[in-house]
């Protein structure tokens, strides 16, 4: 199979400075703002995104250096497969989170409930669309009895 390239579209900045610091889920980030710094060149892609009230980011967990297929997650003492679970050492460190967009002014994005990593590369923005991304009949897996532990939860070092 060919291999597959992505290039960053921009910059999260965020306060989360180290890999501790961060709510495990946007969660657990009620309230923590940032901003995303989009490259010059991608700025045209912003055009009409200001009517959205959330978007989804895709990014690139740039400090994960190795990946595992079975994982101890933040809520369970259990391992679970690593596609059961949102553990960032993934095949392809690829993350996902929904935040709230405050405002666009130029290049700059400032998004409200932040769980990312401070300097990390964002790869893509979607706009969130209850109709399309809210799922009334969803089973939760493992993580039935869970949920509630994650407005609470932090990173830690176990997945370095």
């Amino acid at each position: 199979m060919k291999e597959i390239v992505y290039k960053p579209i921009g910059i999260i900045h965020s306060p989360f400075k180290t890999l501790e610091d961060i709510p495990i889920q946007n969660v657990g980030a009620k309230g923590e703002m940032g901003t995303i710094e989009i490259f010059p060149e991608m700025v045209a892609g912003l055009e009409d995104l200001e009517g959205f009230s959330h978007i989804i980011l895709l990014y690139h967990m740039h400090k994960v250096n190795h990946y595992l297929l079975q994982v101890k997650p933040f809520l369970d003492s259990t391992e679970h497969g690593i596609f059961a679970t949102r553990s960032p050492v993934r095949p392809n460190p690829i993350g996902l989170t929904v935040v709230k967009l405050v405002e666009i002014i130029e290049n700059l994005i400032t998004i409200e409930n932040i769980d990312i990593l401070d300097q990390t590369p964002l790869l893509d923005i979607k706009p969130w669309l209850p109709m399309i991304d809210e799922i009334q009949d969803a089973r939760l897996g493992w993580f039935t009895g869970k949920i509630e532990q994650l407005a609470t939860k932090k990173s830690d070092n176990r997945f370095i």
